[in-house]
């Protein structure tokens, strides 16, 4: 039984998904990991975590339409603006969506479906370094 923690830095450029499946694949095959579960934690309230299509850059353009429009970036509906209009309706995205991923090693692949990827979901309008913590826990 082993656990390894690695850091992953992403350099934002305004809203929108940014994969990092690659670079998770390539900690684990680095690592030889075979079998067990990995944490990824994002260290920001302003930014999210999630599993998405990673084939039809459609999808991702209407994820960002549709949380735009759910949470609206209209001062008049927020007390809390202090860096921006973007401020507040960054933080009520990260509440909806994860801060956390929980995902399956199995014979030193990570398990996602066809189609998925691992995306930061940026919710903030300028550029921004942002971390994810890898932590996996097995053999």
């Amino acid at each position: 039984m082993k656990q390894e923690f690695y850091n992953l830095q992403i350099n934002t450029n305004g809203q929108k998904l940014y994969e990092f499946t690659q670079d998770t694949i390539q900690w684990i095959n680095k690592n030889n990991f075979k079998n067990g579960m990995l944490n990824l934690s994002i260290q920001h309230t302003s930014a999210s975590l999630i599993v998405q299509e990673n084939a039809d850059p459609d999808v991702q353009s209407d994820l960002i339409n549709y949380f735009d429009k759910l949470v609206p970036m209209d001062n008049k509906l927020y007390v809390h603006m202090a860096e921006g209009k973007d401020d507040m309706p960054a933080h009520i995205k990260s509440a909806l969506t994860n801060n956390q991923i929980n995902l399956s090693i199995k014979k030193g692949e990570i398990l996602l479906g066809t189609w998925q990827g691992l995306y930061l979901f940026e919710h903030r309008l300028k550029s921004q370094k942002r971390l994810i913590i890898h932590h996996f826990i097995g053999e």
